[in-house]
């Protein structure tokens, strides 16, 4: 099928491997990593960085992607707009402004599981330029709450606003009534009218991703590959879908990345009755099981990736629940 975005505008300026960065130490923890000794130079407007400045747990990701930015008309039937975002990086921070419209085809909006319309938005947010492993995580999620962004300056959103009471009689869409949290991707009980890139609109009209954005990775057209698309809210990098097979290791072979959650074998007391609602319908039907698959808790893990050969704490899009981070381990 034909793209029906124009790149008559499009700027992507080419992208730079980072060429300051901790030497980290692949541990089993995080508490273990320690800073060895730091490469190379800085951007010119990110901060000039003192090996030993940088705590035990803290790396570096100046150099990377600090001039990402795009243009271009997405003339999608739906969008009818101009893409708009940039990155940069100044002092000790990433920052980024945008207009939340796709840089990539859509789908139909509104539509019947989600009657809302995308508009332009005015996204100006930052994070760590230097971010900082910790060994606690913090949870972060919801509408109105950000976990990270696409490098195209569309937001991070996994979970949803829709909730069911204990019956499973009253579930609204909108903010939250009950205290069962219905998943947008991995069950059929309700429509959220999400498009081929795993996303949909919020009543703000604020367009947003629930797991892998395929249109933008498609769009990038790195097959298989580790493939960098953005950055979470504590400074860490996020990947799409596939990683080395040996974390330490970039000459291991790549591999699709499992998450290391599953369904729980007994409904949790008080649940919306299965006969209504398949287990998978709610967040609250899954547990984490460490070593379960290839991530953490927050879908993330240590491992070398190709802009960062030293090793770095990294975050994953992945095919499997939970998709996407819903909590994070840096330091905010």
């Amino acid at each position: 099928m034909e793209s029906s975005i124009s790149h008559a505008h499009l700027v992507v300026r080419p992208f730079k491997k980072s060429t300051a960065w901790p030497k980290w130490g692949l541990m089993a923890t995080l508490s273990s990593l320690v800073v060895m000794s730091l490469q190379g130079c800085v951007e010119p407007h990110a901060a000039s960085v003192n090996p030993m400045s940088l705590r035990a747990n803290q790396s570096s990701t100046v150099g990377v992607l600090c001039d990402y930015a795009q243009e271009e008309f997405n003339s999608t039937p739906s969008v009818k707009a101009t893409s708009k975002a940039r990155w940069s990086c100044e002092g000790s921070r990433r920052k980024l402004t945008a207009n939340g419209i796709p840089d990539h085809p859509t789908g139909v909006f509104p539509n019947p599981g989600n009657p809302e319309t995308m508009s332009e938005q005015r996204i100006q947010v930052s994070m760590p330029l230097f971010p900082e492993a910790t060994p606690s995580i913090t949870r972060k999620g919801g509408p109105r709450v950000m976990t990270g962004y696409v490098l195209n300056g569309i937001k991070i959103d996994p979970g949803t606003a829709g909730t069911c009471n204990d019956a499973g009689t009253h579930c609204p869409m909108g903010p939250s009534f009950g205290r069962w949290n219905i998943e947008a991707m991995g069950q059929s009980s309700f429509n959220f009218g999400t498009d081929p890139s795993n996303a949909h609109v919020q009543p703000s009209g604020t367009y947003h991703y629930h797991g892998i954005p395929e249109e933008f990775v498609a769009k990038l057209n790195k097959g298989v590959a580790m493939t960098l698309i953005g950055w979470a809210g504590d400074g860490f990098p996020i990947y799409a879908r596939y990683g080395y097979s040996v974390a330490s290791d970039a000459h291991s072979a790549l591999k699709v990345m499992q998450g290391s959650y599953r369904l729980k074998a007994t409904p949790d007391a008080n649940r919306p009755p299965t006969s209504l609602y398949a287990m998978g319908t709610f967040e609250q039907d899954r547990e984490y099981v460490a070593g379960l698959g290839d991530l953490d808790e927050c879908n993330g893990r240590i491992g070398v990736t190709p802009e960062f050969p030293q090793g770095i704490y990294h975050y994953y899009a992945t095919d499997s629940y939970p998709y996407l981070q819903r909590c994070m381990k840096g330091k905010l």
